[in-house]
C-alpha cells in the first residue's frame, strides 16, 4: 500500500495476528463496505456515498468559486484549512505526456461544461507545483481564459516557520514572484 513501508506493514500484520478473529472480520467487512458504498460524485467527481456529494449540495458554499484539483484527496487537504468555501472539480489526474495522459484522459470536458453552466467568476487551479501540475494549470488557463472567467493559481512560497537559508532557489524565486503588499 502507498506510504506503508516494510516495517509498518510488519507491525500491522503482527497487530492483526494478535487480535481476535472477530476484529479481523470486522476490518475486512469495513474495507468491502467502503468499496461497495463509495463512488464518484456525478458533479464534481469527488468521493462520496451520496450523489451529488455533500460539498456540491451545500447551499452555504460560494458558487462563484470553483477550485480544480487533480485528485479527490486534494479536496480533503484544502478542506482541512477551513479557508476555502467554494465548489470543487476533480480532474482525475494531471497531464503527463510521458505517461500517456493527455487532456482527453482527464475530466477537462466536464470542467468546461460546468464552467459554462454554473458560471463561476473565478476558477482556482490547485495542482501540485511540479512539471505535470504546471502543464495542467497552463493548459486549463489557456482553455478557460476565452470564457471570461478569471483563472488563478495557488501561490508558492516559504512555509510558515521556515528559514530562508533552508529554502531551495526555486522556492525562493517563486516566493519573490508572488510577493504582495503588506497591509
Amino acid at each position: 500500500m502507498p506510504t506503508v513501508g516494510p516495517k509498518t506493514a510488519a507491525r500491522l500484520v503482527f497487530y492483526l495476528l494478535n487480535r481476535p478473529r472477530a476484529e479481523a472480520e470486522a476490518l475486512a467487512e469495513a474495507i468491502l463496505a467502503v468499496k461497495d458504498r463509495v463512488r464518484l460524485c456525478s458533479r464534481c467527481f469527488s468521493l462520496t456515498e451520496e450523489d451529488p456529494c455533500a460539498l456540491c449540495t451545500d447551499v452555504r458554499r460560494d458558487a462563484t468559486l470553483m477550485c480544480v484539483v487533480a485528485e479527490a484527496k486534494d479536496i480533503f487537504a484544502l478542506e482541512r484549512t477551513s479557508a476555502y468555501h467554494g465548489r470543487y472539480h476533480v480532474l482525475g489526474g494531471l497531464i503527463s505526456p510521458m505517461d500517456g495522459i493527455g487532456p482527453a484522459q482527464l475530466r477537462v470536458k466536464e470542467l468546461i461544461e460546468r464552467i459554462a453552466s454554473e458560471r463561476p467568476s473565478e476558477v482556482i487551479v490547485a495542482t501540485n507545483p511540479n512539471a505535470e501540475g504546471e502543464a495542467t494549470a497552463l493548459y486549463l488557463s489557456r482553455l478557460i481564459a476565452p470564457s471570461g472567467v478569471s483563472v488563478t493559481r495557488l501561490a508558492y512560497g516559504l512555509p510558515i516557520g521556515g528559514d530562508l537559508d533552508y529554502a531551495d532557489e526555486i522556492t525562493l524565486a517563486k516566493a519573490l514572484e508572488g510577493r504582495r503588499t503588506l497591509q
